[in-house]
């Protein structure tokens, strides 16, 4: 027989505040997953997905139609994890509890499940330049920003266009180099892509009034010459304290970031409490399933500032 015994309906009783408490804080959290991530609908331990790679340029008809196919791309397998985290509460506190400490104990507890979130969903950015394995694998086997990605597709030349790793400080000579590698990347099959640019700026907490001055300044920018700052109203800037690094800074499609990174929601959060039969010890707990990963890395241009 199972060991320690608890009781089904009585945690309830004992704690009526526990579900409306956890709920209102998690709710009250800061959540930025969604604005970095599509929210997707997990329908198996392990997600994989792929892409193909466009198809070639067309050819002079010559009396026989050349064809062509698009070549498989990498893969991408994203496991779920679980995660979990509890806290147990003395029978007699929560009776006589007349200082908030359980209500406390309730909120520590949603707010760490919101914030183990924020961290996981930060690791993409904060693991760009290393091959970060610990959701996902890429097939590709490089980091995320790298001056080393390749294609499946035979006889593309990867010496341009597929480089999407800077190491200058955030400055508006680094911000207009970077931009204009944005525009120069190619795609699988090695065309330019047209239209293709940059409109978010994402940068650390430190690097926030930096970013806000570059992209705000119309003229005369670190200059006495009163000239155009190209970079003013470019780009939309967004710190995020969750980066980890305080001179790393990225520039990315956001349309196409939403499209490339996934974040699946098996059991999203949930609150449980029991009582143990013997110990009279209440029991509270959180549980969470998740994972996620990237697609293609042309949504982003990161900057490894050393």
């Amino acid at each position: 027989m199972a060991n320690p015994l608890t009781t089904a309906g009585f945690p309830d009783v004992l704690d009526p505040r526990f579900r409306e408490i956890t709920d209102g804080e998690f709710a009250v959290e800061q959540d930025r997953i969604s604005e970095f991530y599509s929210m997707e609908t997990p329908t198996q331990l392990t997600e994989r997905w792929s892409s193909l790679s466009p198809m070639g340029l067309y050819n002079e008809f010559s009396g026989a139609v050349n064809y062509d196919g698009p070549d498989q791309q990498y893969d991408v397998s994203a496991t779920h994890r679980e995660y979990a985290k509890g806290v147990e509460v003395e029978r007699l506190l929560v009776e006589f509890d007349q200082f908030g400490i359980i209500d406390t104990r309730f909120k520590l507890l949603a707010r760490s499940a919101r914030q183990t979130r924020q961290v996981h969903a930060a690791r993409i950015f904060n693991n760009a330049f290393s091959n970060d394995t610990t959701f996902y694998n890429h097939s590709e086997a490089v980091s995320l920003c790298t001056n080393s990605h390749t294609t499946t597709r035979s006889g593309v030349s990867t010496s341009t266009g597929f480089d999407n790793l800077v190491t200058s400080a955030l400055s508006p000579t680094a911000l207009r180099s970077a931009y204009t590698q944005f525009r120069k990347f190619k795609d699988a099959a090695g065309q330019p892509i047209d239209g293709h640019a940059p409109g978010m700026l994402l940068v650390p907490v430190d690097l926030r009034d930096r970013a806000d001055e570059i992209v705000r300044t119309k003229t005369g920018l670190d200059t006495a010459e009163g000239n155009v700052n190209t970079e003013s109203g470019r780009y939309n800037v967004v710190d995020w304290i969750r980066l980890t690094d305080s001179n790393n800074w990225f520039i990315c499609n956001q349309p196409e970031m939403k499209e490339s990174l996934r974040w699946f929601d098996k059991v999203p959060v949930e609150f449980a409490r029991v009582e143990d039969f013997d110990t009279v010890q209440a029991k509270y707990r959180g549980y969470m399933v998740y994972t996620l990963g990237y697609g293609d890395w042309r949504f982003v241009l990161g900057g490894q500032v050393s």
